[in-house]
């Protein structure tokens, strides 16, 4: 009696383990009549797209966005070699309040620069901004000097009061290329890099002339770009006394 009590304890145990690592970790999103409708009036066209760029639908994805340039670039793991390749880059209808800088507080109207992460429980099929993602502002580099805001969004609809706005359009194919990504069981977690623009030396010595203050921050942004750059695969960041730090990755 005493080892079949152990069993079902067990069991039950196991259950509920299995169920908080899937709230922890994140799970596919699931279908509301509004992503079935996109999947269905873009999968065809979206799929055909994907073959000839030489990519396949449920590939681990990347994205990194610029302010200055008001663009977001979507990348994609090629298959064969294991880099990222980039598929597409959108125009950024607005973000915030159209400030260069880090997010400070909540309800400052700045939209956020730094590096997050996005789980599979941040996708948002139910938005009021059509659809949605949640960029996990703040993270640990924000918390460290406890800046404050919440429901930091990539979104559509073209509106913004602190998050990067794309048009509808473009929210439901990038949302759909994250989903298929998460729904493949390939990544648990997509990387979403967003700078003040692209970290040249010239436009970073310019910055230092414009923001003295605000320089160091974006060269630490900088070191994470450049990693990028070189490999083509998205880095593994962290953050020590306040610094984002970077691990190389191989593809």
């Amino acid at each position: 009696m005493m080892m079949r009590f152990s069993i079902l304890f067990l069991l039950i145990a196991g259950i509920f383990l299995v169920l908080f690592l899937r709230r922890v970790m994140g799970a596919p999103s699931a279908d509301n009549d509004r992503v079935a409708e996109v999947r269905r009036r873009l999968g065809p066209h979206l799929n055909e797209e994907l073959k000839r760029a030489h990519l396949k639908p449920g590939a681990p994805v990347f994205i990194r966005i610029f302010k200055e340039e008001k663009e977001l670039e979507f990348w994609m793991r090629d298959e064969m070699g294991g880099r990222y390749v980039l598929f597409k880059k959108w125009p950024i209808a607005t973000y915030g309040i159209g400030t260069l800088g880090p997010k400070l507080q909540e309800g400052d109207g700045i939209a956020p620069e730094g590096f997050y992460h996005i789980a599979a429980r941040q996708m948002n099929p139910n938005s009021k901004y059509h659809l949605a993602f949640n960029l996990g502002y703040p993270n640990a580099y924000d918390l460290h000097y406890k800046r404050t805001g919440s429901a930091l969004m990539v979104h559509g609809s073209n509106v913004s009061i602190g998050c990067y706005a794309m048009t509808d359009p473009v929210i439901e194919i990038i949302y759909l290329l994250m989903d298929a990504a998460f729904r493949g069981k390939r990544q648990d977690e997509i990387s979403v890099h967003c700078f003040p623009f692209r970290p040249t030396e010239a436009r970073l010595a310019q910055a230092l002339t414009e923001n003295p203050d605000l320089h160091p921050f974006w060269q630490n942004l900088k070191e994470g770009y450049d990693l990028f750059e070189k490999s083509k695969v998205p880095p593994l960041v962290g953050q020590k006394e306040g610094k984002y730090v970077f691990r190389r990755r191989d593809p």
